[in-house]
């Protein structure tokens, strides 16, 4: 095992969570940010007002991107197993 397939090997992991956890953060933050808008304009500073729609929105998204995230997942896990006897020579 040299340096190149370890680096490969990170690499590789280090995709396969940006792909699956950036449509969560994305919807995060631009629906924080809206919320966070929507407080400034209007002074409403309600600790509960943040979180329900980014609880909703995520639990949405979540759903709608599932099958799409768990594929990523399961080429990468598929790709790192089919390489197992490259990791002992």
């Amino acid at each position: 095992m040299d340096t190149q397939f370890i680096l490969k090997i990170a690499q590789d992991a280090i995709e396969a969570t940006f792909l699956v956890s950036f449509p969560l953060l994305g919807v995060a933050v631009v629906v924080g940010t809206i919320i966070s808008l929507f407080q400034t304009v209007t002074q409403i500073q309600e600790q509960t007002l943040t979180f329900v729609p980014k609880f909703l929105a995520i639990m949405a998204t979540l759903l709608f991107m599932l099958s799409w995230m768990a594929r990523v997942l399961i080429v990468y896990t598929t790709h790192l197993l089919e390489n197992i006897p490259n990791f002992v020579r």
